[in-house]
């Protein structure tokens, strides 16, 4: 746990951000720090996940023993999430009212295992008026505090994460031979542009859970791999899985003035007749 020594702080804050969120009424107060590490070993899928088909532009897999991917889906929610909040606890105990600029790694550990880590700078107001819990911001200072002065405030970081796996039909191994030409693999395609509208739908959910009115989003970050299919010899599966990282905001009040710098003042320099 962050601790301050010598009444010293420590920020992951660049200099200009340092400006920015002083110049909004808030003092960072320590650089907080949550990891979790988690066995991904069950995902939830047996045997093949079938060649979809279309129809009325609903996917439907072909084999009846196709299994969901959820239970996987639920503990990549659970280890950023428990990272999360343990980074939350650090900036409770140092007196803090929120984090901004988290930043969220993903890496191997060791053999099956993920760590999951959320890093920030937890920051407190400067003002009588506190929150009732710690808010959560992927914003950097500058951002932050373009939000404030806007008349928004953040609630909390949303995820938005899908997992969706496709089979590699025959219809499809056709359009990916060099001798296809040049051509839409419309069966990729349609994985590719499921995975992220279940993304996007869940970070709207979950922008909902923290009291937002919206939210502002980061780049949905896609990863695809392809294995053997384990029921279909010499054909392949592929996995598409999207993230999207967000931060949901609530207005506290319209802005007596836009935001930016003011206008300027326009004098009359010649003399008066």
């Amino acid at each position: 746990m962050t601790q301050q020594i010598g009444g010293t702080w420590d920020s992951a804050l660049s200099a200009e951000e340092f400006t920015a969120v002083k110049a909004v009424g808030f003092d960072p107060v320590g650089l907080v720090l949550g990891t979790a590490v988690y066995n991904i070993g069950y995902s939830g899928l047996w045997g093949c996940p079938g060649a979809w088909s279309v129809t009325g532009g609903a996917k439907v897999p072909a084999s009846k023993w196709t299994s969901s991917l959820s239970p996987l889906v639920s503990a990549m929610y659970a280890a950023r999430k428990l990272a999360l909040a343990r980074a939350v606890t650090e900036c409770r105990a140092l007196g803090g009212d929120g984090i901004v600029g988290v930043r969220l790694h993903v890496a191997g550990f060791q053999a099956e295992s993920v760590e999951f880590t959320a890093l920030g700078t937890a920051v407190r107001a400067r003002s009588r008026v506190r929150p009732p819990q710690p808010f959560t911001s992927h914003l950097s200072g500058q951002d932050f505090a373009k939000l404030l002065d806007a008349g928004w405030v953040p609630t909390g970081l949303a995820f938005g994460i899908a997992l969706d796996t496709r089979h590699d039909d025959w219809r499809t191994s056709r359009r990916v031979r060099w001798t296809a030409g040049n051509q839409e693999v419309d069966g990729h395609t349609l994985l590719i542009n499921q995975v992220r509208r279940e993304a996007r739908d869940q970070l709207a959910v979950e922008a909902a859970k923290h009291g937002g009115d919206g939210v502002v989003a980061d780049e949905v970050r896609l990863r695809v791999s392809e294995n053997e299919c384990p029921t279909y010899g010499y054909s392949r599966d592929l996995t598409a899985e999207a993230v999207l990282l967000g931060t949901a905001i609530a207005r506290f009040g319209r802005s007596e003035r836009p935001a930016g710098p003011g206008p300027l003042t326009i004098m009359r320099l010649e003399r008066e007749r």
